[in-house]
């Protein structure tokens, strides 16, 4: 099908504001989901070159804990002890737990901690100058649907940032 013949009548993709505002109404929530939004777009320019600064990670996976994380429950194991959390970025966890993200599990996996927590590329970029250097910690955090919730943890890992001389920060949701 080329696009001069594609069925422009019909959505070929996924719209998820829809589908949210569909789970909502669904579920019998009162107001329909509100997408977070900025007038101001909460992003600054670096102080100092990419290459002087130190860079931190904030994923949405968590650490595995192979007496918890292991079962076999067809795919819809819950962990009920996400909190917003801060680990140390070297060794570069060999595995992390991502069972109950949203992420298409029939088509792709996990396995590849680096794909999705770029510690080791982050540090090669360090030794090659790229950039400064790799921040102490990396920092997860619960996927949330409050805006509130994930602002009180932006706050957590914003002190944590402060606190390890972090300059720049990659978000990695999975």
């Amino acid at each position: 099908m080329t696009a001069a013949n594609a069925d422009t009548a019909h959505r070929t993709f996924v719209s998820y504001i829809d589908k949210s505002r569909e789970y909502y109404e669904a579920s019998g929530y009162d107001r329909p989901y509100r997408w977070a939004h900025h007038n101001d777009v909460p992003f600054a320019r670096l102080d100092r070159p990419l290459a002087e600064s130190t860079v931190a990670v904030v994923t949405t996976s968590f650490i595995f804990n192979p007496a918890t994380d292991d079962g076999d429950d067809g795919g819809l194991m819950v962990r009920a002890d996400k909190e917003v959390y801060a680990a140390p970025s070297s060794p570069t966890p060999e595995r992390m737990f991502t069972m109950d993200l949203s992420w298409d599990k029939g088509a792709t996996h996990t396995d590849d901690v680096g794909s999705f927590l770029p510690l080791d590329a982050l540090g090669r970029a360090a030794e090659a100058g790229r950039i400064g250097a790799v921040a102490p910690r990396y920092f997860g955090v619960p996927t949330q649907y409050s805006q509130r919730r994930s602002g009180l943890d932006a706050e957590v890992i914003a002190g944590w940032c402060r606190d390890d001389g972090v300059d720049a920060v990659v978000l990695v949701p999975l």
